[in-house]
């Protein structure tokens, strides 16, 4: 990639279409088959399921191993689309790697080939990448979706922009072309930069992935094409002038709303939750989702015994997180595992 411009790149003859696979129980062969929920092995579990692999299933093996070779964490996508095959939180088994509560795809993504082939033994899956963990920052330049606006900047353009006002040049470095004619730049970043992924906060048709965020790996494919490699070269370390612009004003924090417990509820359960919920409002980034999940599954026990709504649990958590700093979603999905978890395995009352 020169200087100032992006790469032109090779086009390769035809564009590729994702397979159809033979899933058992799928409906007509013209419907994209569902696949099989997985969950990527425990690396104490070195067995691999024995099954003659498609050359379209050994082609994104390939791509799990060459991304997990250059030290990038990767997950199984569904077949021909973009979208984690890994179970989610609501059908999340309580078992292997989420026995102590759901476990995100960002948190089992992993480098072991074993787990990869283990994984992608069971089909023909694409390639994510989870872009935090691997100390990675993807900017994802993409392509105007209404073809009526022609005068609109494309994020390439927007981007090549964002490189003149900060008098540097186009940075040069892996690069993947995207199926839509965008372009996916591959950026390293420290371990200690903990950065969010972003939609349009740089410009229009432009997002960025970090932590929290999924890129499609290359050699996967979808109904619109494949994820191509544009341009082979060492990665670049992510241009200094970017994280300054990618990093949100800290929001002031809101304090609490007091916390309105029904008389039914015991004075026991009443006061670990107001000690467990102030905890979780006071403490600081790095640490607020741990302690919102031990917090939670502290007062579990009490929802198992009945002397505490769960959702009076659930509302007081959910105030609490968000006081903290953390998002909505987030504080759901924490406190429903933890009080899952907490509910299932608790001791009965007598024998606490």
């Amino acid at each position: 990639m020169g200087q100032h411009s992006f790469p032109a790149g090779r086009a390769r003859a035809g564009r590729q279409r994702a397979p159809v696979l033979n899933t058992p129980g799928a409906a007509a062969s013209h419907q994209r088959p569902r696949p099989p929920r997985l969950s990527i092995p425990c690396s104490q579990n070195r067995s691999t399921p024995s099954m003659t692999p498609t050359p379209q299933s050994a082609l994104l093996l390939n791509s799990a191993l060459d991304a997990a070779h250059r030290g990038w964490r990767v997950h199984p996508l569904r077949p021909g689309a973009k979208g984690s095959a890994l179970h989610g939180e609501r059908t999340c088994p309580l078992t292997g790697p989420c026995a102590g509560g759901h476990r995100k795809w960002e948190d089992r993504a992993t480098t072991d080939p074993d787990r990869i082939r283990a994984a992608w033994a069971a089909g023909a899956f694409n390639v994510g990448i989870a872009t935090g963990p691997s100390n990675l920052v993807v900017v994802d330049l993409d392509v105007p979706k209404d073809k009526s606006k022609k005068d609109a900047p494309c994020g390439a353009t927007s981007f090549k922009a964002l490189c003149e006002r900060a008098g540097a040049p186009c940075p040069t470095t892996f690069t993947v072309r995207t199926p839509s004619g965008g372009m996916h730049l591959y950026f390293s970043v420290p371990p200690s930069m903990r950065l969010s992924s972003t939609a349009g906060t740089l410009a229009p048709h432009i997002d960025t992935r970090a932590w929290g965020g999924n890129i499609v790996a290359p050699g996967s494919t979808t109904p619109d094409g494949a994820y191509e490699v544009l341009d082979d070269v060492p990665l670049a370390a992510l241009p200094h002038w970017l994280p300054p612009l990618l990093i949100e004003p800290p929001k002031p924090a809101a304090a609490p709303a007091p916390l309105l417990v029904p008389e039914a509820v015991t004075r026991r359960a009443k006061a670990a939750l107001e000690r467990e919920v102030a905890a979780v409002a006071g403490t600081s980034e790095g640490g607020r989702n741990t302690r919102l999940l031990e917090g939670a599954r502290a007062l579990g026990r009490f929802v198992a015994w009945g002397e505490i709504p769960r959702d009076v649990v659930e509302e007081a958590f959910q105030a609490g997180g968000e006081a903290a700093g953390l998002s909505a979603s987030e504080c759901r999905a924490t406190i429903h595992s933890a009080l899952t978890w907490s509910i299932r395995t608790c001791r009965p009352r007598r024998a606490a």
